[in-house]
């Protein structure tokens, strides 16, 4: 084979085999790789996109609780942001625990230059901040970040915490509610998690999980709810979520698929220490148990973990 045509072939390789949607996560730093960045990484690589971390924070943490955070310069973050973005174009962005209102500003900055890329932000709590951190830093969120957001996540009881604080009615807010709320200070919508369905006596018990927009709920999912605690699950939604808009996946079809991912993750979980639950991001790339005649494609069945409260390692459960 000449040189001419073994460039031509190698060019050809090139143009049918396009790399990988590229997804930049801005958060912080942990050593539990439950969340955080580790986290990120481990979700997105998982759905088939492209990590570009950015860290924002160090947290000291382990796998039940977080014990302290330290901040990385504004400039720094920027920084890092920068010198790929030179590089690489992004399809999508992942806003996590960004260390302070100055970090806040910094990463605002950065998502300025860029407004057509879709961000998806996790809400997540911040209680180990002294309580003029966390106002600061919260107030900064909400003005530069929420603006800039197309889908804000998190947990219910979180969402009602950070966007309807004084709420006093007999009941919780609706996502449709709390969407109106995010849509006041920018949000396009919000995808809420964890609000806990009634169960008939005896019976077993829902979450459902609801996108919704100020005009009203869009979709969602209804899972059984696993009776024990996990570390990390809303960063992987949202990161799941990031990486589908990523490869440009329509948003209802993208939440749909990345609750399943979640819901997924959770199923296959694991207890690395002495605290929570660990989602597997890679629970799809399990090794087949002998003896079953699964396709080769599908891991083994599910079983039960009577002691830990947790089903075996299993195939893609939706429930």
């Amino acid at each position: 084979m000449n040189a001419d045509a073994s460039s031509t072939e190698a060019s050809d390789a090139e143009s049918d085999d396009a790399p990988p949607a590229c997804v930049m996560s801005f958060n912080a730093s942990e050593p539990s790789g439950a969340g955080g960045l580790a986290g990120d990484i481990s979700t997105i690589a998982a759905m088939g996109a492209h990590p570009l971390p950015i860290v924002t924070a160090i947290v000291l943490r382990d796998t039940a609780e977080v014990f302290e955070s330290h901040e990385i310069e504004p400039d720094a973050i920027v920084e890092q942001a920068r010198s790929i973005l030179e590089d690489v174009t992004i399809a999508a962005w992942k806003v996590g625990f960004l260390g302070s209102a100055e970090g806040v500003a910094s990463v605002a900055e950065v998502l300025s230059d860029y407004t057509e890329v879709p961000l998806v932000t996790y809400a997540n709590t911040v209680a180990w901040l002294d309580d003029d951190e966390q106002q600061a830093y919260l107030d900064a969120w909400r003005e530069l970040i929420l603006p800039a957001t197309e889908v804000l996540v998190g947990n219910q009881q979180t969402l009602i915490d950070l966007l309807l604080p004084e709420w006093e009615g007999e009941r919780p807010p609706s996502a449709r509610e709390l969407a109106v709320a995010a849509g006041e200070l920018g949000a396009k919508y919000v995808l809420v998690t964890g609000i806990t369905l009634p169960s008939a006596k005896g019976g077993t018990a829902y979450v459902d999980n609801v996108l919704a927009s100020p005009q009203g709920a869009i979709t969602g999912e209804k899972f059984e709810r696993f009776e024990t605690s996990f570390v990390g699950a809303g960063e992987t939604l949202s990161a799941a979520l990031a990486s589908l808009r990523a490869s440009g996946q329509d948003l209802h079809l993208a939440v749909s698929e990345a609750l399943s991912f979640l819901d997924q993750s959770l199923d296959a979980g694991f207890r690395p220490g002495m605290g929570n639950v660990v989602p597997d991001r890679f629970f799809w790339a399990l090794p087949e148990a002998e003896g079953e005649g699964e396709s080769p494609d599908m891991p083994p069945e599910a079983g039960d973990d009577a002691e830990a409260g947790l089903h075996e390692r299993g195939p893609r459960r939706i429930h």
